[in-house]
């Protein structure tokens, strides 16, 4: 199993794998400077949409991942967000993705964050898994933190290999065909 290329990430996405695919690295749009997004050396910068999961402690819930209380989130449509200090937020990629049969994705934050104290939940993407990812940044900090929709906000890097003998498309995963952000399911 090795990693992938940048030519070889491009095929792959021209045979669909990410949409929408932007074929270079973007560090500005419109004379303004953005946090990086596109294809890299060995990567795909992945872009957040502009929906947002902002956690909560309104109602003093508590997080169980088998009865997770939707309360716990307050949801949020903007270009920018606000994350609570020692919060989290959740996001959905605005790039839907199929995964190919024979190649695994690991989602990984990027610098720019992290420097900033936002750290991106490391996410696997298994064989023959598609749809929105969904992502969570937790704010370390003791201050608020910003994050901007339709920039970079983690890097994927691709490995690809042999088939395994089951993908996740195989045997139904919950999270096949995920649209939008995705709370916890059993």
């Amino acid at each position: 199993m090795s990693i992938l290329p940048d030519w070889r990430i491009r095929e792959l996405a021209q045979k669909g794998m990410i949409e929408p695919f932007e074929d270079r690295l973007v560090r500005t749009t419109e004379n303004q400077h953005v946090i990086s997004y596109g294809l890299s050396s060995f990567g795909y910068d992945l872009r957040c949409a502009d929906e947002w999961k902002i956690f909560t402690n309104v109602n003093s819930a508590i997080v169980d991942p088998k009865h997770f209380d939707e309360r716990s989130f307050v949801d949020v449509q903007a270009k920018e967000i606000i994350i609570p200090p020692n919060s989290f937020a959740l996001a959905r990629s605005l790039e839907y993705l199929q995964i190919p049969d024979n190649v695994m994705v690991v989602a990984l934050g990027k610098s720019t964050y992290a420097r900033c104290g936002l750290v991106a939940n490391v996410t696997p993407l298994e064989p023959g898994w598609e749809g929105h990812v969904t992502l969570e940044f937790s704010n370390t900090t003791p201050l608020p933190a910003k994050m901007y929709a339709f920039e970079g906000c983690v890097q994927l890097l691709f490995f690809e290999g042999e088939r395994p003998e089951v993908t996740y498309r195989d045997r139904a995963g919950k999270y096949q065909g995920q649209r939008g952000v995705t709370l916890p399911k059993l």
